[in-house]
């Protein structure tokens, strides 16, 4: 049934979005604790958060601020890492671009896996009603404020520990938790495959490269595995419908 006033449907957006913080909140933490380990004040790393507000991106770059790789390869890393929310942006727009600027741009810069995921099938059974802007914003908001917080709670906590805990592997970590779930696939695990090993075999590349070398080479084989196996498919179809017409 459609919310009657836009109020509950952002505070319904809020209820929706809360179960999924405690996924996020533990790599919030891990990215200020690395940041303040890594020599950044407490405000440029909040200043950071801010800007980026791309929990992935964020702990990609501060990964290769630690291993002192080009500052364009960073930039680029974090632009291909956010190239899904160019998706994201184009799926939503039907039912957000009548709304005012003030309303777009906020909600556009706190667009978020989470809330794309909990906002985009409800938009389209238009089970939302008038008020769906303000349940997306409610997920939105409350997506936001669980990133920003826990990296926060993560700085004053990492000024806290000694340098000689070295927590340096701390991202490495997160990152396979979150590598290892999402390989659902052959081509996912030759992607993951691949890339891990240029990734070794290139650790000496000049100017610290062998990470973007890495990521193209597991995207190639992802590709061409998927390409392989669709036309396995297609031809195994063809067959059997060549098989049925004898």
């Amino acid at each position: 049934m459609p919310y009657r006033t836009g109020r509950e449907a952002f505070m319904q957006g809020v209820r929706a979005l809360i179960p999924l913080t405690p996924g996020v909140i533990p790599f919030g933490l891990v990215a200020g604790v690395m940041a303040i380990q890594m020599g950044m004040s407490p405000g440029t790393t909040i200043g950071m958060t801010l800007l980026f507000y791309s929990g992935s991106a964020q702990m990609v770059a501060l990964q290769l601020l630690h291993n002192d790789v080009l500052p364009l390869a960073i930039v680029v890393t974090a632009l291909v890492i956010n190239l899904r929310f160019i998706m994201y942006s184009a799926s939503l727009a039907p039912y957000l671009h009548h709304l005012p600027r003030r309303w777009t741009w906020p909600v556009s810069y706190m667009l978020s896996d989470q809330s794309y995921a909990l906002c985009s099938l409800k938009f389209s059974s238009g089970e939302l009603g008038q008020f769906a802007h303000q349940f997306y914003a409610g997920t939105a908001v409350a997506m936001w404020l669980s990133w920003q917080l826990s990296v926060v709670a993560g700085v004053y906590l990492g000024a806290s520990i000694p340098e000689t805990w070295s927590l340096s592997f701390a991202i490495p970590l997160s990152f396979l938790a979150l590598l290892v779930p999402g390989i659902r696939s052959a081509a996912s695990l030759g992607a993951a495959l691949v890339g891990g090993l240029l990734a070794v075999w290139a650790v000496n590349m000049p100017y610290n490269l062998g990470l973007i070398t890495a990521a193209i080479g597991g995207v190639m084989a992802g590709l061409l595995i998927e390409s392989v196996r669709k036309s396995a498919v297609t031809g195994a179809l063809t067959d059997d419908v060549k098989g049925e017409t004898r």
